[in-house]
């Protein structure tokens, strides 16, 4: 029950985060805004985190503990919710960073692989109903209110208030039941009593580093393009909204079910690295059919779906292999920053793209993302890896 618990914090926090993308039409007509100002919804969401999830990570270690941490994140994110993007921002990243350090302290050494690919399973299931349910809701309000206007704007919104409440009562009751875990199984006689400081991250290893930018590398060329994907397959396929709505949430459809099944099988045949990479190569053919040719979309996304998921279930726990588990939550709080400072930049970057060339270029833009400064770096990665932790 307490993992059940524990992965309910991040449907919610989903769910809210992809708003935005799922509301992309209606936004923009009711704010009156262009694609380069849309994107900054997700930039304003990325740009705290560049420096809270660091220190959202080193407070989960050093000072609250995971599970007053826990607590904090998900409130942050309630409150966020309610006035609509810097609060939420501020928790939900830092909430991710609390789960994951929840995950590696219970599953470390065991089926870790299979639990990170459990956790992005229902975040992505949080994100698949966000997609096909909000733009439902938002006509439904409209009618009730008589017009496509600010106020059934913020009412649609609002919806995810709720959800983000049931989170925090899950994470009330969750820090409950590990207290009450820790007291039976004697674990907190089990710690070594090293205490993490800011300086440590001067000494994290480098492959952590590689780790982190393989990330950014990834990241940012799939979260941004889901964010616009609605009108460039509206525009380019002629699909109707509800159509490039169904196939641009595909990606969270398929993950949902295919990351647990990955990730048990990345626990079983090892190798994080081999399949990191086979991710990345998947992403990069997805991306190249989307943008030169008119193949149905739904075989990319499909592909990117699968690529995703294979790459979340097994690069993530890498962190765990690669540092000691008292700078656990400051590593994963690093990596979060780092990766948001990637899509902050790169979201701004993707909408002036869109708004001045179109959609080629974009897509263009995203293959070399991938091609150049992901693989660059993932290869090294492997050599480093298959020096030093032959294990991984």
């Amino acid at each position: 029950i307490s993992y059940r618990l524990k992965i309910i914090p991040l449907i919610c926090s989903y769910f809210c985060y992809d708003n935005p993308a799922a509301l992309q039409t209606q936004i923009q007509g009711v704010m009156k805004v262009n694609t380069v100002t849309f994107m900054q919804l997700y930039a304003w969401y990325s740009w705290p985190n560049v420096i809270l999830c660091f220190f959202g990570g080193f407070l989960l270690d050093r000072v609250f503990g995971i599970r007053l941490g826990t607590i904090i994140f998900s409130l942050f994110v309630v409150l966020g919710q309610v006035i609509f993007v810097y609060l939420h921002r501020i928790g939900g990243e830092s909430l991710a960073v609390a789960q994951n350090s929840y995950a590696v302290s219970w599953f470390k050494g065991k089926e870790l692989n299979l639990v990170f690919g459990l956790q992005l399973s229902m975040a992505r299931l949080g994100s698949t109903v966000n997609m096909n349910i909000m733009g439902w809701i938002f006509s439904r309000i409209s009618q009730m209110v008589g017009s496509e206007s600010p106020t059934a704007l913020g009412i649609s919104l609002m919806i995810g208030t709720a959800t983000c409440i049931f989170s925090l009562l899950c994470a009330l009751f969750l820090g409950y039941l590990d207290r009450r875990a820790a007291k039976i199984l004697n674990k907190e006689q089990e710690k070594t009593g090293e205490v993490i400081k800011l300086t440590d991250v001067k000494h994290f290893p480098a492959s952590l580093w590689l780790i982190f930018f393989i990330c950014v590398g990834y990241y940012v060329a799939v979260f941004p393009f889901i964010g616009l994907g609605k009108v460039f397959f509206i525009e380019k396929f002629n699909f109707s909204p509800a159509e490039a709505s169904a196939v641009n949430s595909i990606v969270y459809i398929i993950s949902a079910p295919a990351s647990p099944v990955l990730g048990f099988l990345v626990d079983k045949v090892g190798k994080n690295i081999f399949w990191v990479m086979c991710a990345v190569i998947i992403t990069l053919i997805a991306h190249m059919m989307l943008a030169f040719t008119f193949w149905n979309p739904w075989i990319a996304m499909s592909l990117l779906g699968i690529s995703y998921s294979l790459l979340a279930c097994a690069l993530w726990p890498m962190v765990a292999f690669v540092v000691p588990e008292h700078q656990i939550g400051t590593a994963y709080g690093f990596m979060q920053s780092i990766q948001n400072l990637g899509l902050a930049v790169i979201a701004i970057a993707a909408g002036a793209i869109l708004d001045s060339r179109g959609y080629l270029l974009l897509e263009v833009f995203f293959c070399a993302c991938v091609c150049c400064e992901y693989r660059l770096l993932l290869l090294l990665l492997l050599l480093l890896f298959n020096r030093i932790h032959c294990k991984v």
